[in-house]
C-alpha cells in the first residue's frame, strides 16, 4: 500500500507527482526537470485536491518515495511531521498573518527529511495583499522548500503567482470510482455507496457524509422535494426559509460537536475544572476561541447554502435532460416521477433560465448578499417558470 492508493480517478496527476518525487529520490544532488519548488493543484470541489497534495508531500518526505507505512508517511497523514507545514482555513479568508508565519517557516532547513513541504489548502481564499506576501517567497525560494497550493482553478490566484507555479489539473472522478472508494473505505453496501456518490455528484467528501450520515441524506432529500413542489410565490418564499433552516441545521451538525470538544480541551489545558468559572486573566483566550468558532460557523453556513444550490442545480439539470429526451444518467433518479412532471410543466428555455438563476444566487451569496433574499429571488424565479407554463 502506498500514499497514492486512496486517490480516485486522478491517474494522470498521480503520474506527474510520482515522477517528480522519484526523480528527486534517485539523485538528491541533481535537479530533474520533473521537480520544481512550487506547485498548484486545481480541480473542482471534492476532486481530492488536498488529498493529492498531502500524498505528494508524503512522497517527498518519505525515504522510500511514499510507501504509506513508515513513520514519515504516518506523520504526514496525521499532519505532525516536523518538515510539513499546512494551512487549512476554516474561515472565509486566509489572513495575512497566517501566510507571513508560513513564509517565515519556509526559510528553515528540513529537520529530518530531504525537503520542507508547505501545503496551503483553499489558496483561492487569499486576498491580493496576502497573495503578494506569498509571492515574495515563491520568487526567491530556499533550495529545499516545496510549496503546494490548492485551489479550484488557476484563475482564482493572481497572475504573478500563477506564473511561478507548476499547475496540475484534476478531473471530476466518475460515480463508479467514488462509489467503489466509499464502499471499501467506509464499509457501506454497494447500493448506498452508489446513491451517495451520485447524489454528491462525485464529490468525495460529500459522498462520504451522505453514505454515513442518515440525517445529512434526509436533509438533501427534503431540499429536492421542496424544489420540485414550488408552484407559487408564497410556496417559494416558504421553501426559501426552510432551505435556510436546513443549511443552518447542517452547519450546526458539523460545528457544534467540534466546538464543544475544542472548548473542553482549552479548559483542560488551562487547568479549569468542569463547571468552574474562567478566571479573568484567561477569558481572552476563551473569547478568542469563540470568535474563531463564529467565523468557522459563518463559512460552514455558506458552504451549506452552496451545497443546497448545487443540489438544486442537479434537479434542474435532470429536468432539462428529460426535456431534451436524454433519460440516462439522472442524478436524482429516485424522484423520476416528480422530475418528469416538472419537465412537462415548463419549456426547456425556462429550465435553463432557472439554472442561470441558481448560478446568480451562488454569486450573490458569495458577495455577501443576505442568503434569504438570494434564495427567495431564485425560488420565485423557479415558481414563475412553472406558473407561466
Amino acid at each position: 500500500m502506498t500514499v497514492w492508493d486512496d486517490l480516485v480517478g486522478q491517474q494522470e496527476a498521480i503520474d506527474v507527482f510520482r515522477a517528480a518525487s522519484l526523480a528527486e529520490l534517485a539523485s538528491s544532488t541533481s535537479h530533474d526537470s520533473a521537480m520544481t519548488h512550487s506547485w498548484l493543484v486545481t480541480g473542482p470541489p471534492g476532486s481530492g485536491r488536498s488529498n493529492l497534495a498531502y500524498a505528494f508531500a508524503a512522497s517527498l518526505l518519505c525515504r522510500e518515495g511514499g510507501c504509506g507505512n513508515c513513520s514519515d508517511c504516518t506523520q504526514v497523514a496525521a499532519r505532525t511531521h516536523p518538515d510539513l507545514s499546512s494551512l487549512t482555513t476554516e474561515r472565509v479568508i486566509i489572513s495575512i498573518d497566517e501566510v507571513r508565519a508560513l513564509v517565515q517557516s519556509s526559510q528553515y532547513s528540513p529537520a529530518v527529511s530531504r525537503y520542507r513541504v508547505i501545503v496551503i489548502e483553499d489558496a483561492d481564499r487569499m486576498a491580493e495583499r496576502t497573495s503578494n506576501v506569498l509571492l515574495k517567497a515563491l520568487e526567491e525560494p530556499p533550495e529545499r522548500t516545496v510549496w503546494i497550493l490548492c485551489a479550484p482553478s488557476e484563475a482564482d490566484l493572481i497572475p504573478t503567482i500563477r506564473s511561478r507555479v507548476r499547475s496540475v489539473r484534476l478531473r471530476v472522478p466518475s460515480v463508479e470510482d467514488v462509489a467503489a472508494l466509499i464502499a471499501s473505505r467506509d464499509g457501506v453496501d454497494a447500493h448506498t455507496a452508489e446513491r451517495a456518490a451520485r447524489h454528491a455528484q462525485s464529490h468525495i467528501g460529500m459522498a462520504h457524509r451522505l453514505a454515513t450520515n442518515p440525517e445529512a441524506a434526509a436533509r438533501r432529500e427534503e431540499t429536492v422535494r421542496l424544489a420540485l413542489n414550488v408552484m407559487t410565490v408564497r410556496e417559494a418564499v416558504l421553501a426559501a426559509a426552510r432551505m435556510i433552516e436546513i443549511a443552518t441545521d447542517d452547519a450546526k451538525a458539523i460545528t457544534e460537536e467540534r466546538d464543544a470538544q475544542e472548548l473542553e480541551h482549552l479548559r483542560k489545558s488551562m487547568g479549569i475544572a468542569e463547571g468552574d468559572a474562567v478566571p479573568a486573566n484567561l477569558r481572552s483566550q476563551v473569547k478568542g476561541l469563540e470568535e474563531q468558532q463564529k467565523r468557522r460557523a459563518t463559512r460552514s453556513l455558506r458552504d451549506g447554502l452552496d451545497r443546497i444550490l448545487v443540489d438544486l442545480l442537479s434537479v434542474y439539470r435532470d429536468v432539462l435532460r428529460i426535456q431534451l429526451g436524454v433519460n440516462e444518467d439522472l442524478i436524482n433518479v429516485e424522484f423520476e416521477t416528480e422530475l418528469r412532471a416538472a419537465a412537462a410543466a415548463r419549456p426547456s428555455e425556462d429550465t435553463l433560465a432557472t439554472m442561470e438563476a441558481i448560478a446568480q444566487a451562488r454569486e450573490r451569496i458569495d458577495s455577501n448578499v443576505a442568503p434569504a433574499l438570494a434564495m427567495e429571488a431564485l425560488l420565485i424565479r423557479a415558481s414563475r417558470s412553472e406558473v407561466s407554463a
